[in-house]
């Protein structure tokens, strides 16, 4: 066997594993628009029907009347897109200062930044949700969007790793042109960088669109849910009426897979640190 039929090989075994993962990952995907399609008894039907018989669009219609879709609708979009904004706005300013600044304390803020991502979530649950209440936000979106103007630990990690892979020669040749060093960070490091600010705006945005935890926590009154939150309140207390909540759980899924295809390439680039080496 030579050489090259040997990495053929290889590289068709590694496609057909790849192939197969996917089916696993894709299938409780199928299966969830599948069940959104279906009337309540074809839901219990055993063998389970993979293609529903007929397709029942009505599903989605009803879906609008099984939960106040746009209240929550738009609840959730106003704090997946300031929160999404804040992680934007703050985390690469934070990072680059770290990656390549020289200031006093840096390396102790930076091991602090390291630590704090090492602390689960719910050590610090009880904590902030007393700060929370201190403030009298208990009950209002800010808990939801307010941290993430003070940048998120991981996010300033992977954004730092990134600009670590930058030349310093742009930022020494723009303090020549005369560039202080915020306009050098603004007008040429954070362009160069698209990609990574990207990459961590989707991850936030994705996280805080399917964030169920928080809104449990914070949110009180039902006009101020969240899709994921209401939809979970509504089933609890009417039960469950699976081929519509199916369908808004796909209504809910599509936003972001729509998002993912169309940033696919920029999201790629980003989480592989590809920055231009000097």
């Amino acid at each position: 066997m030579t050489a090259k039929t040997s990495k053929n090989m290889k590289k068709y075994v590694v496609q057909i594993f790849l192939l197969i993962a996917s089916v696993f990952f894709l299938a409780p995907f199928i299966w969830m628009v599948s069940t959104s399609l279906k009337t309540l008894d074809q839901v219990y039907t055993f063998p389970p029907e993979w293609i529903p018989s007929p397709f029942v669009w009505q599903n989605y219609v009803d879906a609008m009347d099984y939960i106040p879709f746009f209240t929550y609708l738009k609840n959730t979009v106003l704090i997946t897109g300031f929160s999404t904004l804040g992680v934007v706005l703050t985390c690469p300013l934070v990072a680059y200062s770290i990656a390549k600044l020289n200031w006093k304390g840096r390396d102790s803020i930076f091991f602090i930044t390291i630590a704090v991502m090492m602390i689960p979530g719910q050590v610090t649950m009880i904590p902030l949700f007393l700060l929370f209440e201190k403030l009298n936000w208990i009950g209002t979106a800010l808990p939801l969007v307010i941290p993430a103007f003070f940048g998120v630990p991981f996010y300033i990690f992977l954004l730092r790793q990134f600009f670590l892979g930058l030349p310093n020669e742009l930022k020494d040749a723009a303090r020549i042109d005369g560039a202080g060093e915020f306009r050098t960070y603004w007008q040429i490091m954070l362009p160069l960088a698209k990609s990574a600010v990207l990459s961590v705006g989707l991850f936030q945005f994705m996280a805080a669109w399917t964030d169920f935890m928080g809104p449990l926590l914070y949110l009180t009154e039902p006009g101020s849910y969240t899709l994921s939150l209401g939809l979970q309140q509504f089933q609890s207390q009417k039960g469950t009426q699976w081929g519509l909540m199916m369908a808004v759980s796909t209504m809910m899924t599509l936003p972001i897979i729509l998002l993912f295809f169309f940033l696919q390439k920029t999201f790629i680039q980003g989480i592989t640190f590809s920055g231009i080496k000097g």
